[in-house]
């Protein structure tokens, strides 16, 4: 069985996001031994309606992640994800490319569709095909990143013959990993993607079948499906007492919630990060800061990587 890599969510969503706590839990989260940091992206919050007190107030995640670059030294930096459709391909194409540098090449890309009417509205796009839009960014994503002069001539994007420098540091490029849960997403992840990432409502007792698509995927457009990365984005329900026989993943004591570590390694996952902030009690703007600080941090003690 292959280790289980485990990373840690930063302080981005609700009162505790603040930039002495995103510091202070970047820091501890490496001093732990914690591989990976993680962001994520909401634009906006409706009105009328609600997603969840985590989507509230979010802030940017390549932003923050810059800043947590210059405070940290080992970690990767992972944004799980950014809507690809909301950027143009040139535009996020400098803006990773900046943070793998500024970063000493410790950027983990990732990619979504989007989902949120309100968001596409916002950004001025037209969510249909996305799908078909999202597979044509990557492609001139990477076509910016690796050539030496880029043109790109595509349905949905065109980039003019151009020298784009600086590359990233990483070659040939940022590994690119991909969000979505529909099957279609997952063959995507497979045929064109370094990597998935789960959202924080994936169902874990269904993710073996979720990783043997994406892997037969690859195996069927010719790729190799032994280097992809399989990440869950884990919510973590940490109780002082066992939890009863019918619990749900990752619910439990911290002994439960290690076994299950381990039966997600076992299926084939090969990541997983805890993130604090989709717990309604601790990435709400409405959570007390310091008690939201208090149980992340209990978190990053109770599931300390260990040698």
């Amino acid at each position: 069985m292959s280790r289980l890599r485990l990373g840690f969510g930063l302080p981005v969503s609700g009162s505790w996001a603040r930039p002495a706590n995103l510091v202070r839990i970047a820091r501890r989260a490496e001093e732990l031994g914690y591989e990976s940091l993680w962001t994520f992206q909401r634009l906006l919050h409706p009105a009328e309606g609600d997603w969840g007190p985590m989507y509230r107030a979010v802030q940017d995640p390549i932003v923050t992640l810059a800043h947590v670059a210059a405070v940290t030294e080992h970690a990767r930096l992972g944004i799980a994800v950014v809507n690809a459709p909301f950027y143009s391909p040139i535009v996020l194409a400098k803006q990773l490319a900046t943070l793998d540098e500024l970063s000493g090449g410790r950027l983990d890309a990732g990619l979504g569709l989007g989902w949120a009417e309100e968001e596409f509205v916002a950004a001025g796009v037209d969510p249909a095909r996305r799908g078909a839009r999202t597979e044509e960014f990557i492609a001139c994503l990477k076509a910016i990143w690796t050539e030496e002069v880029v043109s790109f001539d595509g349905e949905f994007y065109r980039m003019p013959a151009a020298r784009v420098d600086p590359k990233p540091v990483q070659r040939p490029h940022p590994p690119l990993l991909l969000g979505g849960t529909a099957e279609r997403a997952l063959r995507r992840v497979g045929r064109i993607a370094d990597g998935w990432i789960s959202s924080s409502r994936h169902d874990l007792r269904t993710v073996g079948a979720d990783l043997e698509l994406m892997r037969g995927a690859a195996r069927d457009a010719g790729r190799d499906p032994d280097r992809l990365r399989f990440i869950i984005r884990g919510v973590p329900r940490l109780t002082n007492e066992p939890a009863g026989a019918d619990r749900q993943p990752l619910h439990g004591d911290a002994g439960q919630i290690r076994e299950d570590f381990d039966r997600l390694a076992e299926r084939g996952v090969t990541e997983l990060f805890l993130d604090a902030n989709f717990d309604p009690e601790v990435g709400s703007p409405e959570a007390d800061p310091a008690e939201s600080m208090r149980r992340a941090e209990h978190l990053l003690a109770a599931f300390a990587p260990r040698p």
